[in-house]
């Protein structure tokens, strides 16, 4: 295409949102307006099926729950009043709460008042706090946010030692709508653990975000912790943002919450519209279906040019692959759907992977998210007539026409500038076309069968340590390979699970578990006595 059609494309199909100050443009994917056409009556069912959610259908069928993370912008769109009311209290108790600590009314054991806060979660607990607080953190937030979202003991270690000296001006936010979740819990015993070597009460330190009536719910009361705020059945872990898993840590950082809403409901609102051209959610699920060609053919690339914007991807990385990865439609027959995203920042990508991306496998679409707004203020002139802000904007525009060159296709989602606003409203973006999309490939965004498979089959492997810890205690002075461990316990087709299992517990001080080296792996003897590191 000459650059003259390719203005004219990029005037014809861009989608402009000015109350959130956003544009989508997707005149650079190979579509045309017959596809566009041949989509209309999909979409049309799409969006019905989204009203139907918004309205109150128990559409997460396999837990038999309501999808509801919408209302928490807009309570008076819940389908009953009382949930309403919950969530408007909610966020009036966080604003109470924030105000509380920021007057040192609530105030630790130790100490005058809080300024450091801990967040304890995992994936949508974490990933979407994350971003909130990188995105719109600055250098004198009411109190600094650190985030703990693995159970890896050495990176408990790291953060804990970071919080060794304040830990008595630290505020732990527990995050676990089950209270159950086994990485969470692992985090909190040891940071429980961590107040009490300190001479501190955990419980005069800690919050709960959870659902009612949880073991976390019910902890939490019976040590009387400083407070216990909600997070419904009806709200997934990475639709939570919205929730009190995302809003509290921002509103005690010092982020506009109320901003953040509003962006997220506006946006709402505009992707409610019919009119799938002038609807920019579902342009860009239509666009993800036809790079992908409707089976998740293409990676989605996802490139911010703005540092604040970085984390997108692995915000992205959750809310897609785990909503759009099944294996089965809703009809029960073998799909093997996904959509495959990853990314980091412009322009550092410029120099790591964007080579691959022009000249090696057309298997990808990029997603360029910018930021008009370049800093609070003026910026210096780095070459006449340039400042840093332009140099990034021009290594975007050059990346851009350097893939449209080479026949590869591109998204590009514009902001005014980065606000608690507009980024609401970008998260809102990505959670409508999230559900629209899983509505045009007929599978259910809203459930997570291959996730609650790795947490079986990683329960039944410490189940299978535990037995053989019990063997191998019980003859003391025996020293046996993993064949000859499997086969005494009856588990012949769990011989790697016992080595890998083995060879940990034997370089780490905590079971008591020897390791003898033979000529080979498979000869390898294990036993329960002194600690070997070989």
């Amino acid at each position: 295409m000459s650059p003259f059609e390719l203005w004219e494309r990029y005037c014809r199909y861009a989608c402009t949102v000015p109350d959130i100050g956003l544009e989508l443009d997707v005149s650079r994917i190979d579509f045309d307006d017959a596809f566009l056409s041949s989509m209309e009556a999909p979409m049309e069912k799409a969006l019905d099926a989204m009203a139907a959610l918004e309205a109150g259908a128990k559409v997460n069928i396999d837990e038999d729950r309501q999808v509801g993370h919408y209302w928490l912008r807009a309570p008076d769109r819940a389908p009953h009043d009382s949930i309403g009311r919950g969530i408007t209290k909610t966020v009036e108790d966080i604003h109470r709460f924030a105000k509380d600590l920021y007057s040192e009314a609530i105030s630790p054991e130790r100490g005058d008042g809080f300024y450091v806060v801990l967040v304890i979660g995992i994936g949508g607990s974490a990933l979407g706090p994350q971003l909130v607080a990188d995105a719109l953190g600055v250098g004198d937030d009411h109190m600094l946010i650190r985030f703990l979202d693995n159970t890896d003991p050495d990176g408990i270690d790291r953060i804990l030692l970071e919080l060794e000296e304040v830990l008595p001006q630290t505020l732990t936010i527990v995050v676990s709508k089950s209270g159950e979740t086994k990485e969470t819990r692992n985090g909190m015993i040891e940071v429980a653990h961590a107040y009490k070597r300190a001479g501190l009460n955990f419980a005069r330190h800690a919050v709960a975000v959870t659902g009612e009536g949880s073991a976390l719910h019910e902890q939490a009361a019976r040590e009387r912790w400083l407070r216990t705020f909600p997070l419904w059945d009806f709200v997934g872990g990475r639709t939570s943002v919205t929730s009190a898993a995302g809003l509290l840590p921002a509103a005690l950082q010092g982020i506009d919450i109320d901003a953040l809403l509003e962006g997220a409901r506006l946006c709402d609102e505009a992707t409610r519209e019919r009119d799938m051209r002038k609807n920019p959610a579902a342009l860009l699920s239509l666009m993800w279906h036809r790079a992908g060609e409707g089976r998740g053919r293409r990676n989605m690339v996802v490139l911010p040019y703005h540092d604040r914007l970085a984390l997108m991807g692995k915000y992205l990385q959750q809310l897609v692959m785990e909503s759009i990865g099944k294996a089965r439609d809703r009809r029960g027959r073998s799909v093997h759907q996904g959509l495959t995203v990853f990314g980091n920042k412009g322009s550092t990508d410029q120099h790591s992977f964007v080579q691959q991306l022009r000249e090696g496998p057309d298997d990808f679409f990029v997603t360029f998210l910018d930021v008009l707004c370049d800093r609070d203020g003026s910026s210096m002139k780095v070459e006449e007539d340039v400042t840093s802000g332009d140099y990034l904007h021009a290594f975007r525009l050059g990346t851009r026409a350097a893939l449209t060159g080479a026949g590869r296709q591109s998204i590009t989602i514009s902001l005014e500038e980065l606000t608690a606003r507009s980024l609401g409203a970008l998260i809102a973006l990505f959670e409508r076309a999230v559900g629209l999309y899983a509505e045009l490939i007929d599978v259910n965004a809203y459930h997570q069968p291959g996730v609650e498979s790795g947490k079986k089959t990683a329960a039944a492997v410490l189940s299978l340590q535990r037995r053989v810890f019990k063997l191998l205690r019980q003859q003391p002075n025996a020293r046996m390979t993993p064949p000859q461990i499997a086969e005494v316990l009856g588990e012949s087709n769990e011989v790697e699970t016992i080595h890998h299992l083995l060879r940990h517990a034997a370089r780490n001080r905590d079971h008591g578990v020897t390791r003898t080296r033979g000529r080979t792996i498979g000869e390898d003897r294990y036993g329960a006595g002194k600690v070997s590191v070989e």
